[in-house]
């Protein structure tokens, strides 16, 4: 077993603070070139990735994140997952309605979602629709199995960042806006926006996670079943 892999596996969280200093082009398109080798369906490497550099351009980027940010935050104090399939709608749109306490806390203590223009690196990760072989497409559902050709991809480049020292984190937000972000960088109807990855470095030294136990999530047999266990 590889110790340092498995090290690496179990520490590489999200990083939200970052230092100011710039990542440079060359180790980004270094990040993408190792990313670039993420599994996809037929290996058509549907992603397509935007490195936003423009000043307007984050600006306006922060402000489309911001929009459903207040929402989500006004979702979860509300006892909600936040567009869960199947979060009540009705309970939903009144914690939305209440959303505005949450933008003036933003204004007076600015966090991540408030600062996001001024990250070191922006990469507005998206996937080509036409490489998706979403199998679930016809089901009386959302659809889940296009995003398995697009965020190993977005999973490879977190972890070649971390390999550079190097801390980032994915948030899907700007999906909320996905028209607005289109119409901003010019993107066309047949490629879909998956991800915005947040990259940097790190304020705080990764350390080892703290997750559910196997046993919570994995059964034998049936769902619900006998809780696998390795020992």
């Amino acid at each position: 077993m590889d110790l340092e892999l498995v090290d690496t596996l179990r520490s590489t969280g999200a990083a939200r603070q970052f230092h100011p200093e710039p990542i440079d082009d060359e180790v980004l398109a270094r990040l993408l070139d190792t990313a670039r080798f993420a599994p996809s369906g037929g290996n058509r490497q549907g992603w397509r990735v935007i490195v936003v550099k423009n000043p307007a351009a984050r600006v306006a980027l922060r402000d489309l994140y911001l929009s459903g940010w207040y929402e989500y935050l006004a979702m979860v104090s509300a006892g909600l997952v936040p567009w869960a399939p199947v979060t009540d709608r009705d309970a939903a749109g009144a914690a939305v309605a209440g959303a505005a306490p949450f933008a003036e806390a933003g204004a007076a203590a600015p966090g991540f979602a408030e600062t996001l223009h001024t990250a070191p690196a922006l990469l507005l990760v998206l996937a080509d629709l036409a490489a998706l072989a979403a199998v679930d497409r016809d089901l009386p559902r959302y659809t889940l199995a296009g995003g398995a050709s697009i965020y190993p991809f977005v999973w490879s480049l977190l972890l070649a960042a971390r390999a550079e020292g190097l801390g980032g984190v994915m948030t899907t937000m700007p999906v909320r806006r996905e028209d607005d972000v289109r119409a901003l960088f010019g993107i066309p109807p047949t490629v879909a926006v998956a991800a915005l990855v947040v990259i940097g470095h790190p304020v705080s030294a990764p350390r080892r996670l703290r997750r559910a136990p196997v046993s919570s999530f994995a059964w034998v047999d049936r769902f619900g079943g006998t809780p696998l266990s390795g020992t």
